[in-house]
């Protein structure tokens, strides 16, 4: 044999054994990053005003820079039993904090407390064109409460979750809703992988463990108004597209992450904590930051931003 091909080869050989079989046969992947907050909860008070500064500064100036933020919902402290006034007070403050510290592009995702009038027993507050919903896709321009979004190799699915329920709410989604999304996950093609949002979680273990104490029996206590009700049906509805990688949650200012039937499913916690009033059950005000991969997997980090 040739002597330099002899050398060659043995020095061929000899790099590939000292590389892991892991390194070896990794595939490289692109990816992208996501900013996820959710319940900041804003109000007219330095607090909550300053902490949501620094929420959105910090995933501005976050590195590795993100693609885009997901608003999870509850953007204000609440609009289900608040006048006019103090709704439009709330709003101010989100959209001057939001010019003033954010300068990339939010997909919102309607919270319970964004919502009007809910607990409010007054017909003229039933009757006005801002009930419900209408004011908050006014302020987020959203041109509908639940739609859908490609990026990259991904699609992410928004949907609409909590709806009024004899002056409380109640966590699903509408015929109307169930519906479009059933086509829209028949429609999605099976390469791209699929994201699913949703403000309350439509799996989650945290769910269970936003009450203080279990029923007197024994049973745990997990209210309609926590985890979706119709998950059942959403679940088996899931199980006939592969390509649903993970849903997205907030709402219980908790954090989880339960695996099901092979889709992840986050809880997020709370970018205001205890509503401002410091950790929530031990969890601290955060965000999610998430990293998307080409080849459909997807990591999570939380961030105590402050």
């Amino acid at each position: 044999m040739d002597r330099r091909k002899f050398l060659q080869n043995s020095s061929l050989v000899t790099a590939a054994l000292s590389i892991s079989p892991f390194e070896f046969t990794k595939k490289k992947s692109s990816s992208f990053h996501v900013g996820f907050l959710s319940d900041t909860h804003v109000k007219p008070t330095a607090i909550a005003e300053e902490g949501m500064r620094k929420a959105f500064r910090h995933v501005n100036q976050s590195e590795p820079r993100v693609d885009f933020i997901i608003n999870g919902g509850d953007s204000i402290m609440d609009a289900l039993n608040a006048s006019k006034e103090k709704v439009q007070k709330q709003w101010d403050v989100w959209h001057k904090v939001m010019s003033e510290e954010n300068k990339l592009t939010v997909h919102h995702c309607i919270g319970n407390h964004d919502a009007w009038g809910w607990q409010m027993t007054d017909a003229a507050v039933k009757a006005d064109p801002l009930y419900d919903k209408n004011w908050v896709l006014q302020e987020h321009k959203m041109s509908n409460r639940f739609y859908s979004f490609d990026h990259k190799n991904w699609k992410f699915i928004v949907l609409d979750s909590a709806h009024e329920n004899n002056g409380g709410y109640i966590a699903r989604i509408d015929e109307e809703q169930y519906t479009w999304l059933e086509n829209e996950l028949k429609t999605t093609d099976v390469s791209k992988h699929i994201c699913i949002v949703s403000h309350i979680p439509i799996v989650s273990f945290c769910s269970a463990m936003f009450a203080d104490k279990n029923e007197t029996n024994g049973d745990w206590r997990i209210s309609r108004a926590l985890l979706h009700v119709d998950s059942r049906r959403l679940i088996d509805l899931f199980k006939n597209h592969t390509n649903i990688v993970c849903c997205l949650s907030g709402h219980i200012h908790l954090q989880d992450s339960v695996e099901y039937f092979g889709i992840q499913y986050y809880c997020n916690g709370a970018v205001s904590g205890d509503w401002w009033n410091g950790p929530f059950k031990g969890f601290a005000p955060a965000y999610a930051l998430f990293e998307f991969f080409d080849d459909g997997n997807v990591k999570r980090q939380m961030i105590n931003y402050a």
